[in-house]
């Protein structure tokens, strides 16, 4: 009797595996679990090791060669090739004295952190903005958009795009603009996609006052936001740590300024000015400043909270 049911299952499941279905009753993998799972991994990478071959980069790739002369930040989780985190990508861009970069549009909605370097600036719906030191400009879904250094150094920056999220939700567009580059701009001084850093510095100013002065600081940039993707801006004193927290929110972390100690999944990785720090989903995290630091956090939490995902705690 068993042996004949045995028979009998199998062919049951033989004839609709071949239809590309599978028994809810017998999973090879499970389908749901308690909580997120540990997928992408925490990661480090360093500004100092980067940047000497984004200038290498730069003697032997022009802008005619390369659109946008960057450098993707991949995380090393096995088979991934493009995503920092599942959500976003990172990546280091430098453009040098004289280089245009030119305007196109995409369905992925972007930003940019500027490291290092004066004179260049960005051109987005017809608006030219310089991009300063600190300053995180906002290029939203759809928006033309181009940089171009007039300055006499080289500019570098970091840029976040949410691509991976596009890529798995499938409406990728992206359009070179025709002319090359937009004919008509108005230039500003300020504009609701540019966060100043002289502003970040007051933000956190106020919020000081208002907490009081023994406990790190974060603000979070807007009014203008994207609608995928979350900025706040932390400032840790030296010798100062934030509270671990958990959340459900895949995060990247640029240090705008200082240096010191992320603990993340009990693990303990060394950051500095320039530095890039994925932390995924669900991995307990906490940062130690050695120096009076700032850090950029860009996370995924619009589309968490929207879609009632959003869970934090304290590990």
């Amino acid at each position: 009797m068993g042996a004949d049911r045995d028979k009998a299952l199998a062919a049951l499941y033989e004839s609709f595996t071949n239809l590309n279905m599978e028994g809810g009753w017998h999973r090879r993998l499970p389908a749901l679990w308690r909580e997120p799972r540990r997928n992408f991994l925490p990661h480090v990478w360093h500004y100092a090791d980067v940047k000497p071959i984004l200038d290498r980069a730069g003697e032997l790739i022009d802008t005619q060669q390369a659109e946008r002369r960057n450098l993707t930040m991949f995380n090393p989780v096995e088979g991934n090739v493009y995503s920092t985190v599942r959500t976003i990508v990172a990546a280091y861009q430098m453009i040098r004295p004289g280089e245009t970069a030119r305007a196109h549009r995409h369905t992925p909605n972007a930003l940019r952190l500027i490291l290092e370097g004066r004179g260049t600036s960005t051109v987005v719906d017809g608006k030219q903005v310089e991009m300063r030191p600190g300053d995180v400009l906002l290029t939203p879904n759809w928006a033309w958009h181009s940089h171009a250094n007039d300055g006499a150094a080289q500019c570098y920056w970091m840029d976040f795009l949410d691509v991976p999220l596009v890529h798995l939700l499938e409406p990728m567009f992206y359009e070179p603009h025709p002319d090359g580059i937009e004919k008509q701009v108005e230039r500003l001084d300020q504009a609701p996609i540019a966060f100043r850093w002289e502003e970040t510095l007051a933000a956190f100013e106020a919020e000081q006052a208002r907490q009081g002065p023994d406990v790190p600081i974060v603000v979070e940039l807007g009014p203008a936001q994207l609608d995928t993707i979350a900025l706040h801006m932390h400032r840790i004193r030296a010798g100062q740590a934030t509270a671990p927290v958990q959340t459900t929110a895949n995060a990247i972390f640029a240090v705008v300024q200082g240096r010191g100690i992320a603990e993340i999944d009990r693990e303990h990785h060394a950051w500095a000015f320039g530095d890039t720090i994925a932390v995924p989903a669900w991995r307990p995290h906490s940062f130690r400043a050695l120096d009076d630091a700032v850090l950029l956090r860009v996370s995924d939490e619009p589309v968490m909270r929207n879609l009632g995902w959003l869970r934090s705690r304290l590990p």
